[in-house]
């Protein structure tokens, strides 16, 4: 996930430390704008767009639940990190029911907190994906129209797909060549994610691959532990 211009509001009360990791996010190519309280965390949220927030939680003027709280009114997709001293598992529940994406405790590793940002990162990218208004893909020698469910091979009759192959091909589709995460599938399409659900996809993702076969050039991927990849090879790469 590439970071270069994803803005952060780092809201954080410890001058000293918000201004190391406000400098350490940049060195990362995060563009970071730091407040020292909730007060005036929540007025630089009100004037610009971020891609995320990282939120103190013990605050003067204004705590960091109160301010998710707040941030989650203006806009309910925005992700919110917390970083707390506080370990108990009322504060942690507390944190998530304020609107929280994740939580991190301090002293933490800031190698950490990365890893974590560019996750969640990810996770909206795909999820904006996955919510595109597009219907209508080439996939190789095949075109699928979504809206109908019909795929259709060259100038063969179209095959009419039911409506999981069919949400699944389109997530496929929308990650061309690119990673579509399992979970992102289970969620968007069986809305759950368990064992049970995750071997429903598997059944599915083999029914694809028996329609694609028609052409040598398109294959789904099996990416271990994270997903799959829809790989459409052009004529220099056949």
């Amino acid at each position: 996930m590439e970071t270069v211009n994803k803005k952060i509001l780092l809201v954080e009360d410890d001058p000293n430390f918000g201004i190391v990791l406000k400098d350490y996010l940049g060195m990362n190519n995060f563009d970071v704008v730091l407040a020292k309280n909730g007060m005036e965390g929540f007025e630089k949220f009100k004037k610009d767009i971020y891609d995320v927030c990282i939120l103190d939680v013990m605050m003067p003027y204004k705590d960091g639940y109160t301010l998710a709280r707040e941030i989650r009114e203006k806009n309910e997709n925005v992700p919110i990190v917390f970083l707390t001293a506080k370990t108990m598992k009322e504060d942690v529940l507390k944190g998530y029911k304020a609107g929280a994406d994740d939580y991190l405790n301090k002293p933490f590793d800031s190698e950490v907190l990365l890893m974590k940002l560019k996750a969640i990162l990810q996770r909206k990218s795909s999820n904006t994906m996955a919510d595109s208004k597009k219907f209508e893909f080439t996939i190789g020698d095949f075109k699928l129209n979504s809206k109908l469910r019909f795929l259709k091979y060259k100038e063969e009759e179209a095959v009419k797909l039911s409506p999981k192959e069919n949400d699944l091909l389109r997530l496929l589709a929308l990650h061309e060549n690119d990673l579509m995460p399992r979970e992102l599938a289970l969620t968007k399409i069986w809305r759950d994610d368990n064992y049970f659900t995750s071997r429903s996809m598997d059944v599915y993702i083999a029914k694809l691959r028996k329609y694609l076969k028609k052409d040598e050039n398109v294959e789904i991927l099996n990416i271990h532990g994270e997903g799959f990849r829809l790989v459409i090879k052009t004529e220099e790469e056949s």
